[in-house]
């Protein structure tokens, strides 16, 4: 009978524990609730002022951000461990049909422009470079003697790059690779003879203990090739140049949802695009999705 009573006693507490644990839980829905985001780091400064100004608009919202390479962050997203990412590609159809293929079908949205800005060491005297040049260098077949450094070997800026000079791989001399964005505005910020490629947004959005650095840089004019679009002049990633498409080299930043439920992912993606949301991108220094009409009221003095 004493036995009984002891089971009785903890069923009651395990019971009540779990009770209370429920009434305490954060109700999963578009604006509360928690959810974890991949991020391709080179955009881990943009989405946090995203997510800043979200959960002051909805404080029982929580995010767990993971950032990372693209080709590090994409394994993980396919494997279903995540299924929220932002990146600067959609996926590709084969990515694709795996999500279709569990019943769910990825929602992507883009949200912002980014584009990659080419740095050079303040010393120096020439701030331009043509598109042309930059692919000869990635081709291995410049002549000019300027070397480029990116952030990754995994990076999406380099596969960017790739895809724009039509390579598989590096050559053997004028292009390297380090570990991060930092390291590339470090280098060139000492070095004369290289041309650092890091995305604006993480120009804009980097921290004070990077500022000497930063100090030490310019970024570069770029001109477009013969027939394109800003090939008529050489031209710098300002927030402008970014919205027109002047500027040559230009990405999109895209949210892909593959929740298959309405969760949070789901309400922070499509916050993503409504005006609050692309007002903070316009603030940030990128390029909207879209522009929103900005609101006048008229008083009536009569």
């Amino acid at each position: 009978m004493k036995h009984l009573s002891l089971i009785l006693l903890l069923f009651v507490f395990v019971a009540c524990k779990r009770k209370a644990k429920k009434e305490n839980a954060v109700e999963e829905t578009r604006t509360s609730g928690s959810v974890k985001i991949l991020v391709d780091e080179s955009f881990s400064g943009v989405l946090g002022d995203q997510i800043a100004v979200f959960n002051t608009d909805y404080p029982n919202a929580t995010f767990n951000i993971v950032k990372g390479n693209e080709n590090k962050i994409i394994p993980t997203f396919l494997n279903d461990s995540t299924r929220v990412i932002i990146l600067s590609r959609m996926l590709r159809p084969e990515e694709d049909k795996i999500y279709r293929n569990r019943s769910i079908v990825p929602k992507t949205s883009r949200f912002a422009i980014d584009g990659i800005a080419l740095i050079t060491n303040a010393a120096n005297v020439d701030t331009n470079i043509t598109v042309k040049e930059v692919i000869e260098i990635l081709k291995g077949t410049a002549t000019s003697g300027k070397q480029l450094v990116f952030d990754n070997a995994y990076s999406s800026t380099l596969r960017y790059f790739k895809d724009l000079a039509g390579i598989r791989e590096l050559p053997k001399n004028g292009v390297y690779t380090l570990q991060n964005n930092n390291d590339v505005i470090k280098y060139v910020a000492d070095k004369k003879d290289f041309i650092g490629v890091v995305g604006v947004n993480w120009l804009i959005s980097n921290s004070k203990e990077m500022s000497e650095s930063i100090a030490k840089i310019k970024v570069m004019g770029l001109k477009n090739l013969p027939g394109k679009k800003g090939d008529s002049t050489f031209y710098k990633p300002d927030q402008k140049n970014l919205i027109s498409g002047i500027y040559p080299f230009l990405r999109n930043i895209y949210i892909i949802n593959a929740e298959g439920r309405e969760g949070l992912g789901t309400g922070f993606a499509n916050w993503l695009v409504s005006q609050r949301g692309q007002l903070i991108v316009l603030k940030s220094g990128l390029g909207p999705h879209k522009m929103m009409p900005r609101e006048f009221n008229f008083k009536n003095t009569n």
